[in-house]
């Protein structure tokens, strides 16, 4: 009886584990992109930092105020950005954890599943074992309530 409600839970237990490489591969991507977003930023504000740099030596010797004006231009375009950047690293952060939780929660109920079906197994394999063993002391029992030839 057992065994057939472990058998009957195959199609819940396939479901479940597609359910769950599903979440795992959206948690990859989810990674990947955040990686790729932090990268980005990190080079945006590489260049913020280069440009900086480049105003300090140009200031030093001199500058044009259409030179200045582009620059700040430039530059406050540049901050800008970044801070649509750093907006979009946050909300890849965020992204993450809600498909970090959404495959915990899969992976969750695949293992409840999985240990469930091994419990109806277990219990499946007592049962058998017991009729087994009444199966072999009804035998004994006629054996030893036999005449014996000799």
């Amino acid at each position: 009886m057992s065994t057939s409600r472990a058998a009957r839970l195959a199609p819940v237990i396939d479901m479940a584990e597609r359910e769950e490489r599903e979440a795992a591969k959206a948690f990859g991507q989810g990674q990947t992109q955040l990686a790729q977003a932090q990268t980005k930023l990190a080079e945006l504000e590489q260049y913020l930092g280069d440009y900086q740099q480049q105003w300090m030596t140009q200031g030093s010797q001199g500058v044009s105020g259409d030179w200045l004006m582009n620059y700040q231009r430039f530059l406050t375009q540049l901050e800008s950005a970044i801070g649509q950047q750093r907006r979009s690293v946050a909300w890849y952060e965020n992204n993450l954890a809600k498909l970090r939780q959404q495959w915990q929660q899969r992976h969750a109920r695949l293992e409840g599943l999985r240990k469930l079906v091994e419990r109806y197994l277990q219990e499946a394999r007592v049962a058998a074992d017991k009729r087994e063993q009444r199966l072999l002391d009804e035998f004994s029992q006629r054996l030893a309530g036999r005449p014996r030839n000799d």
